[in-house]
């Protein structure tokens, strides 16, 4: 296929293996981080976040109306789809209207919302209850579901049904010829893309696209990856396994690069709907069988790259809290016992999913069914790919019917970071992420939190968020740790972002 002008053979391509292959298309309809970085290939949103996590216009600028309760988005010359026809207020309107019923903290600025409507081609307004700038954070969320705009014909699609549409208006044009799900999915640079004329920053400024096209291999096995790197048949490793690294270590023809925004937070999530976890003390003992070292040692095993702490909003951020620290971050299997004898455990055995194929998920099954059996669980853990996981966790049926107890997974510091956005501290029953906690005081402070300007006041609430989410067990946070990306020496420019994004990269030679 030819790439503006230029034949396959003389195209100038990165070679990348991604943390987990690519087998949907619908960027909003699931919190999976490959469908994030397809959506930052093919889309693009109307603010972003620089270096500094400043606010800042990406497909449009904002104004607001003195009582601080209206923003009017414009959107700047130039922007087109990928069949050529203009980006209008329309398909923004539609596609912030599908998005805020997937995103937790799309659905509290929509609780919020009084009126969203068109005031021209190029422009729109929205108008909330109170003064507040959720719209800013919510419209530069740069995680978990990101806010991509997409056509307004595809964005009519009702939130539990993928689109089928692959037309954005990002810097690469998704090539659906040479898509193999699962296998290969393949990018080429969008030349009629116009960028910002601000240097970029983060996921915001100039998205200028400095090669031909992007291909996406998917190899399964770690060992064959970091084989294939050496011998250059791919440039790019986005998540290298810590055990590995020495082969690369020390040697000029890699770069090994640690992007603190793409660290991970580990966390294990119980499903409230189903028993034994309905029982409040049962999920307690559950969190006092957990310990964070274990995982991390037989996850990262370099205490360099990882660290435990109590913090449900990240180890060192904005709203991190010592709230719980005596009942996360060592087992605790004696008082889980006691505990369980109290609550009159029955010994119904506990569904574990555990994810063998992506290489941070695959230890935690081993770590956590031995320290859930250590507290006094009866343990069934199930293993099976990370795409079984994800379809299987959102069943609500019992675990003897293709339901589940407990599953674990890592999210990125971004998303951890923030208490309005975080899918593992939401807590509206149905309206939650999987496991479905039921939390009213949870979601009260999350709307006091939304509504406040005071840094001092969403301190307080997001201490009693996490005050809570331990109390109830809503969430348990299993310690951070980093993600090491492995590149040939020919790849440059690698923007430090919350997700790994091939614009401003550049490849010399072959």
């Amino acid at each position: 296929m030819a790439v503006a002008g230029i034949t396959t053979a003389q195209a100038q391509t990165i070679n990348a293996v991604m943390h987990a292959p690519l087998r949907a298309l619908d960027p909003v309809i699931s919190t999976a981080y490959i469908l994030r970085n397809y959506g930052y290939m093919v889309y693009d949103t109307l603010l972003a976040q620089d270096a500094s996590n400043a606010i800042q216009p990406q497909m449009a600028s904002w104004k607001v109306s003195p009582d601080g309760k209206t923003y009017t988005f414009t959107l700047r010359e130039g922007l087109k789809w990928h069949d050529g026809t203009p980006v209008t207020a329309a398909d923004c309107v539609a596609s912030l209207q599908r998005w805020s019923k997937a995103d937790k903290l799309g659905q509290l600025m929509a609780s919020m919302l009084t009126e969203m409507k068109t005031t021209g081609d190029k422009s729109f307004d929205m108008t909330f209850n109170v003064p507040t700038d959720i719209a800013l954070r919510a419209l530069s969320k740069p995680s978990g579901v990101a806010p991509f705009m997409m056509q307004a014909s595809a964005a009519a699609a009702p939130i539990g049904q993928p689109i089928t549409s692959t037309i954005g208006s990002g810097p690469f044009k998704f090539n659906a010829a040479e898509y193999k799900p699962g296998v290969q999915a393949v990018f080429d640079k969008y030349t009629d893309y116009v960028p910002r004329s601000e240097p970029a920053s983060g996921l915001a400024g100039g998205k200028v696209v400095k090669v031909d096209r992007v291909k996406w291999i998917t190899m399964p096995d770690a060992m064959t990856a970091v084989t294939a790197l050496m011998g250059g048949e791919v440039d790019f490793i986005e998540q290298t396994p810590h055990d590995l690294l020495p082969m690369l270590e020390g040697n000029a023809d890699y770069t090994l690069s640690v992007y603190k925004k793409q660290g991970s937070q580990n966390l294990a999530r119980l499903n409230f709907t189903q028993p034994p976890f309905d029982n409040l003390k049962i999920r307690q003992a559950a969190l006092l069988a957990l310990g964070q070292k274990p995982l991390l040692d037989a996850q990262v095993g370099n205490a360099k790259m990882y660290s435990t702490c109590a913090a449900v909003f990240g180890c060192g951020s904005t709203y991190a809290s010592d709230t719980g620290k005596d009942k996360i971050i060592e087992a605790q299997p004696d008082k889980a016992k006691a505990l369980l004898k109290e609550a009159g455990y029955d010994n119904t055995p506990i569904v574990l999913l555990h994810a063998t194929d992506l290489i941070n998920l695959s230890p935690m099954g081993p770590v956590f069914a031995q320290q859930l059996r250590n507290g006094g669980f009866n343990v069934q853990m199930l293993s099976m790919d990370w795409a079984t996981v994800t379809a299987r966790r959102a069943s609500k049926a019992a675990p003897s019917a293709g339901g589940w107890n407990v599953f674990s997974t890592t999210n990125v510091l971004p998303d951890v970071a923030d208490p309005l956005g975080f899918i593992g501290v939401a807590a509206g029953g149905d309206s939650a992420w999987f496991g479905w906690p039921n939390v009213p005081a949870i979601e009260e402070a999350r709307g006091k939190m939304a509504r406040t300007s005071d840094p001092a006041e969403a301190k307080k609430l997001a201490e009693e968020i996490q005050r809570q989410v331990i109390d109830q067990v809503v969430m348990i946070p299993m310690g951070e740790f980093t993600n090491v990306t492995s590149k040939r020496k020919v790849i440059g420019n690698q923007l430090d972002a919350a997700a790994p994004v091939f614009w401003n990269m550049t490849k010399s030679g072959k």
